[in-house]
């Protein structure tokens, strides 16, 4: 008799770095939300974060700097869009939002869809119950707005 001394080795599911840049810049635009922005500090301490070095480490500082240098110009937007107050807004979706109006806005390389895919995954996985289809209205109404030749395709 032959024993196979091979265990079934599961292969492991590639890894998001994408997916987990945009996790960690939506925590961090969280925390700027609560305590106020201390960019130095908070990428100081993002590096903590476990899932830090399975990120795309270059895709994380360009979505969390250029929210953190447009955020006036991002909040004016997400506001024209809602039909609630502002402050009324859950901390997590707000962060999501941000970021994914930034990509929407600023980076026409990542297809919409992929945007706004990524922004309703991390919802489901950090927001309210039904936040997802929250986020999903906001950025539909934004890519309408930044990529009207995008969707015509």
């Amino acid at each position: 008799m032959i024993i196979n001394t091979t265990k079934n080795k599961r292969k492991k599911k590639p890894l998001n770095n994408r997916r987990k840049a945009r996790e960690l810049v939506m925590k961090s635009i969280y925390r700027g939300l609560i305590n106020n922005f201390d960019l130095n500090q908070i990428k100081k301490d993002i590096k903590e974060d476990p899932d830090f070095p399975l990120s795309d480490e270059t895709l994380f500082l360009k979505l969390l700097n250029g929210v953190y240098e447009d955020f006036e110009l991002l909040k004016a937007e997400i506001e024209t869009y809602l039909d609630r107050d502002y402050d009324e807004l859950s901390p997590i979706e707000l962060a999501i939002l941000y970021c994914s109006l930034y990509e929407l806005k600023f980076s026409l390389d990542v297809p919409y869809k992929v945007v706004i895919n990524e922004a309703i995954e991390i919802t489901k996985s950090f927001g309210g119950t039904d936040g997802f289809k929250f986020v999903n209205g906001i950025l539909n109404k934004a890519a309408n707005k930044h990529r009207k030749t995008e969707l015509q395709l």
